[in-house]
């Protein structure tokens, strides 16, 4: 990293535990209330026990869950290495939240269903963010994996906690299993605060006072602790897992839902969040829509896919799809696409503009709660012509193409194939591309999931990579390339952008200079990159994933504020960023790359032009697992990507040593100057 030149770090992530202990049903109503509560500003993410003990999270974790499930399973994985390392994140500033089992895993001590030979836990706990005992069950009749004790508990708000003065007096949570912090009013000394108190009468002794729900500060840091489960929506439990009494708990959560939220964004924000004072909603899934430069080309491709199309049966048997390991699409064809279907889809129809989802789009919407997106079939219409902007009111067919062909007009390289459906190797071609106004369900490194907004430029391009380039041209440089062509396809957008200040970070984010901070030479992440890989039949088939922020200023910033701030040109800086542009001047990039790529593989021009835009030469790190050596990075290897990093000895003098080090094996952390290897 060049002297003077800073990474920010931003705190963008939280991190919901989901390994042993935890259950599938408390992991999902976490995801699906703080996604609702928090995006875009923070990406929610499920993380395993190994990822928390081995992984470099902490620099850029906002908030660490733990929800329901049971105390024990969190003991047998996290004691010790994992604890130390939770208590290290809060002590220097970070959150931790606690739901239910969360929550007695943050006392310093547990005491479960006393006296019960089959179901007691009793013990000492290392994180001890509460100083006392969390004791319970609150409520009698708990039982494993069922509702029989589920309850609608009736919460006291102790609102002078609170600076804001929507939080409810009281409201009803779902409750099951949970306990109540021992003399938690006692604690007040130790910064103890109770927040909510349970109104009803309980099964154990709580000392003074009946804390549901605590917060305190640790060091640098805050915990939220909870008995109930304020995360649970009535609209995800399912009245038919338990009797009429149980029906009558989700009648009475769903009368206060609006007070459950209320509550819980206030705790968010006590924690130290940026919370949405309007719960963001996830839009229903649309219909796919199937296009090319030269539209026959649609039909051509829907031909080479009739083997795998079969026909419906019942009152389905007219209808075509398209089933995959994990979706299932209905072929509609242009012609079948009825007026009527037409109609409902406009924004000034029964859709964008009344709030109701058009007939285009699938019923699961927000408002049905937690969506498993695998069992909606996705509609797919296959297009004869541009598709109308009405239509796609979010995507401009017709200005996208248009810039495609400007741009591949200008190009250097043969560029036919990216953003069209021309060559078709076997089902989908290399150069087919997806894109989608807002991405709900998305996948980045690891078990990373990502609940993209509007706003920002997302996009997949299949590359079939022949097996005889691999010596040649190895497959790994294609993070590289496509990292290039987002960076290079930027300052290439327009006059003026030539010299924004735009990097890529290794082995494949892109950052830029943060407009908010100039003067601190802060950079920032502004777009992320992944590539599946697998091979089959002599190729490597390839999905580059890319996501843009263009024109969405959460979670990072946008392309457009980095525009407004250090163009070069009046003109540039008055005009926004568009999509349709961007991605068609991205794609000729990522072809013209690749093109050159297969000729000529990762060579001395091409290295030249990756250092050009890349942040880290001569950044100086620490190696931890090799003792705490400082090293100096040197670039990449040309062969297989690999990071090179020579070793400094006294006065930062280079000893001779040089590692080569693997993104797939090494975890990485430029913002702190380390390098983690792996275990």
């Amino acid at each position: 990293m060049s002297a003077g030149r800073v990474v920010n770090p931003a705190k963008l992530n939280i991190l919901v535990y989901s390994g042993h202990g935890s259950t599938v049903d408390s992991v999902r109503h976490c995801l699906y209330t703080l996604r609702r509560l928090l995006a875009p500003n923070y990406a929610v993410i499920p993380v395993t026990a190994d990822m928390i003990v081995k992984e470099p999270w902490i620099s850029t974790c906002a908030l660490l869950v733990m929800p329901g499930g049971g105390d024990l399973g969190y003991c047998q994985s996290l004691n010790g290495q994992g604890n130390r390392r939770i208590s290290q994140f809060v002590h220097n500033g970070g959150a931790y939240l606690g739901f239910c089992a969360g929550g007695y895993y943050g006392s310093q001590r547990c005491e479960f269903e006393v006296g019960d030979k089959k179901m007691q836990v009793v013990g000492e706990r290392e994180l001890a963010f509460f100083p006392d005992t969390c004791r319970g069950c609150a409520f009698a009749g708990f039982v494993y994996h069922s509702e029989a004790g589920a309850r609608a508990a009736e919460l006291k708000v102790s609102k002078s906690a609170f600076s804001s003065d929507a939080v409810p007096d009281s409201f009803h949570s779902y409750y099951n299993g949970g306990g109540v912090f021992v003399d938690a009013e006692a604690y007040a000394d130790q910064g103890v605060e109770v927040l909510a108190s349970y109104t009803e009468e309980l099964s154990v002794n709580p000392g003074k006072g009946a804390a549901a729900v605590i917060y305190r500060q640790v060091g640098e840091g805050s915990v939220v602790l909870t008995g109930p489960h304020p995360e649970f929506a009535a609209i995800n439990l399912d009245k038919s897992a338990g009797g009429p009494e149980y029906e009558k708990v989700i009648e009475q959560l769903a009368a206060d839902d609006k007070m459950r939220m209320d509550f819980l964004k206030a705790c968010l924000t006590k924690l130290g969040l940026q919370v949405n004072q309007e719960t963001t909603t996830v839009p229903s899934l649309s219909c796919l829509h199937l296009s090319s430069v030269e539209p026959e080309y649609t039909q051509t491709l829907v031909s080479s896919l009739e083997e795998a199309i079969t026909k419906g049966e019942g009152d389905d048997a007219n209808k075509e799809f398209l089933k995959d390991v994990n979706d299932t699409f209905q072929i509609e064809r242009n012609a079948e696409y009825q007026m009527q279907d037409l109609k409902e889809a406009l924004p000034d129809a029964a859709g964008a503009d009344s709030g109701k989802p058009p007939s285009d789009q699938s019923s699961a919407t927000a408002d049905e709660g937690i969506v498993d997106y695998n069992t909606i079939v996705k509609r797919l219409l296959v297009h004869d012509e541009w598709p109308l902007s009405k239509l796609t009111p979010y995507f401009n067919h017709h200005a996208f193409y248009a810039h495609l062909k400007h741009y591949q007009s200008r190009s250097r390289e043969a560029v036919l194939d990216f953003g069209r459906n021309t060559r078709l190797l076997r089902r989908l071609p290399t150069g087919f591309t997806m894109t989608a106004t807002v991405q709900v369900a998305g996948r980045g490194r690891g078990s990373n999931v990502w609940v993209s907004p509007a706003g920002a430029l997302m996009f997949s391009t299949v590359i079939r990579h022949p097996m005889e380039k691999m010596q040649s041209a190895p497959i790994v440089f294609i993070q590289y390339l496509a990292a290039m062509a987002v960076v290079r396809g930027i300052k290439q957008y327009d006059k003026g952008y030539e010299d924004l200040p735009i990097k890529m970070k290794w082995p494949n984010d892109v950052y830029a200079l943060d407009p908010a901070h100039p003067d601190k030479k802060q950079y920032t992440k502004i777009s992320g990159i992944l590539v599946n890989s697998h091979y089959s039949s002599e190729e490597y088939l390839s999905v580059v994933g890319i996501g843009v922020n263009a024109a969405n200023a959460s979670p990072t910033t946008s392309l457009n504020a980095i525009v407004e701030k250090f163009a070069s040109r009046a003109t540039a800086k008055s005009s926004p960023i568009i999509l349709e542009k961007l991605l068609a001047r991205i794609l000729t990039v990522f072809e013209e790359l690749y093109i050159r790529f297969l000729r000529v593989g990762f060579d001395k021009n091409f290295e030249d032009m990756y250092y050009a835009d890349w942040l880290h030469m001569h950044q100086i790190v620490t190696l931890e697992q090799e003792g705490g050596a400082r090293a100096r990075i040197k670039g990449i290897t040309r062969d297989y990507g690999l990071l090179l990093a020579e070793e400094l000895g006294w006065e930062d003098r280079p000893t001779g040593r040089v590692w080569q080090l693997q993104s797939d094996s090494n975890s990485f952390d430029f913002f702190r100057g380390l390098l983690k290897r792996k275990v």
